[in-house]
């Protein structure tokens, strides 16, 4: 399951993620925003970052203007690690690395047809576990 957020920038890319999800036979849960109405970013971040922790899904997506700052706020949780993804190279690579739990990216800085076609890099790579990497991801988890 995967767990979907934005704020009201990236509302309108989010339905457009939410029809590919479909047309892939994905499952997903939207925490919102859901509509165009102005909120507040980090609400949204933590909702998707707390549903991947307490294993309500596996993986999450989320969407602001840039990425940044949602992607910020849903670092705060402990036990995430979303990275913000404006190519498929680091959609890769964040999976393969960083075990990457959260894709995050920004509306205004990428179109539809990329945001597509870096969530499905990021869904579709698993993470590589070589040693290196999962030593990596230990330290990060330690804090």
């Amino acid at each position: 399951m995967i767990a979907l957020g934005s704020d009201q920038a990236g509302y309108e890319l989010k339905q457009v993620i939410i029809r590919h999800l479909e047309e892939r036979g994905l499952e997903y849960k939207d925490y919102g925003s859901y509509n165009a109405d102005p909120v507040d970013y980090p609400v949204y971040g933590k909702k998707v970052a707390h549903a991947i922790v307490e294993g309500e899904c596996d993986k999450g997506i989320l969407i602001c203007g840039t990425g940044i700052g949602i992607s910020i706020a849903a670092n705060k949780i402990k036990g995430i690690r979303a990275a913000v993804c404006s190519d498929c190279f680091s959609a890769e690579a964040t999976r393969l690395h960083n075990d990457a739990n959260i894709l995050a990216f920004g509306a205004r800085v990428i179109g539809p047809g990329l945001a597509e076609k870096i969530v499905d890099t990021f869904l579709d790579t698993e993470f590589s576990g070589v040693e290196r990497h999962q030593r990596r991801v230990d330290m990060i988890e330690e804090g």
